[in-house]
């Protein structure tokens, strides 16, 4: 958890820009997103969205299998249901295969 006054470093912002750009309905893995901007792995956005993900769309960043965050599982398929995310059948898992993103230039 950071300090009441402490400020995200550039690489959390530039995780963070891409979160807030992630569409209504879509996700990325935390790989996805160490993967598009070429720098960081999946622990260091981890990292990132654990201490300042609560200002973005959080639930559209997951596990690789498509298992929403830990702890956050119940908040995140409400958000799922909402958006319309595209869900494997009894698993409580997103289907990746249909909702990943591949980031702004595949628009």
């Amino acid at each position: 958890m950071p300090r009441p006054d402490a400020h995200p470093g550039e690489y959390a912002e530039r995780v963070l820009d891409l979160v807030e750009r992630i569409p209504p309905g879509r996700v990325m893995s935390y790989g996805d997103i160490a993967e598009y901007l070429g720098e960081g792995g999946p622990r260091q956005v981890g990292a990132v969205m654990s201490a300042w993900g609560d200002g973005v769309p959080w639930w559209r960043v997951l596990r690789s299998d498509g298992t929403p965050p830990s702890g956050h599982e119940v908040r995140a398929r409400r958000h799922y249901a909402a958006e319309a995310t595209p869900m494997r059948a009894a698993t409580g898992r997103v289907d990746m295969r249909r909702a990943r993103w591949a980031g702004p230039d595949s628009d």
